[in-house]
């Protein structure tokens, strides 16, 4: 089961865009909290540092969160987040409330371990690209995982490695296999460098020569 992780907040009394400018001035940061059949959405402010060096790593993205407010405690996912386009800030969060016993879909990081070892890593003449770096999932709150991890410990040469070869961890799995077989997307592919150049070098069309009459020659 992944790790929780505790976030003080604040409930947010003044809302519209001159209280939401207010409080970024104040270096926090507005956001809120919704989902749950008996609870309304709810209205909060987070220290900007807190959230800030929280960003910075990867559980941010795909861990539950104990949000804190006044000791009441409430497991969410973050759900959105906006930043300055150019300004290190953060200027808004959506948190869904998370129901224990209800399956949520989120994406969660894929680790890609062994590739170093196996024979398409060894290879200098072998290209490995990963087609995916987070994959989405389904599971109970209990079985979230902050990432999965794919073994590339048998990758070959011409191999493709697809969502259906990673080994899920207990209670996970993937929504989108269940709509066929044309939904199994590649994860890993493992290519020959030659056809990799090859595949990426451009088209030289056909230039056909010019005729040359009479008075050309002239």
């Amino acid at each position: 089961m992944a790790k929780t992780h505790e976030i003080k907040v604040e409930r947010r009394t003044d809302e519209g865009k001159g209280a939401s400018r207010r409080l970024r001035h104040a270096a926090k940061i507005p956001a809120i909290v919704y989902g749950g059949s008996e609870l309304k959405p709810v209205s909060i402010q987070i220290e900007h540092e807190a959230i800030w060096l929280a960003s910075q790593h990867e559980w941010f993205y795909s861990s539950i969160l104990d949000l804190s407010l006044g000791g009441d405690v409430q497991k969410v996912l973050l759900r959105d987040m906006q930043r300055h386009p150019f300004k290190q800030q953060i200027m808004h969060l959506d948190f869904q409330r998370v129901n224990e016993n209800e399956a949520l879909r989120t994406s969660v990081p894929l680790h890609f371990i062994n590739e170093d070892t196996s024979p398409a890593g060894k290879s200098s003449e072998v290209v490995v690209t990963h087609e995916l770096n987070e994959i989405e999932i389904s599971c109970l709150p209990k079985d979230l995982p902050e990432f999965i991890e794919v073994d590339l410990s048998e990758l070959d040469v011409g191999m493709i490695l697809h969502m259906s070869d990673i080994k899920l961890p207990t209670g996970v799995s993937i929504p989108e296999l269940k709509l066929g077989k044309e939904h199994d997307l590649a994860v890993v592919i493992a290519k020959h460098g030659k056809e990799e150049a090859e595949a990426a070098a451009p088209a030289v069309a056909e230039v056909p020569a010019a005729k040359v009459t009479k008075k050309d020659q002239k």
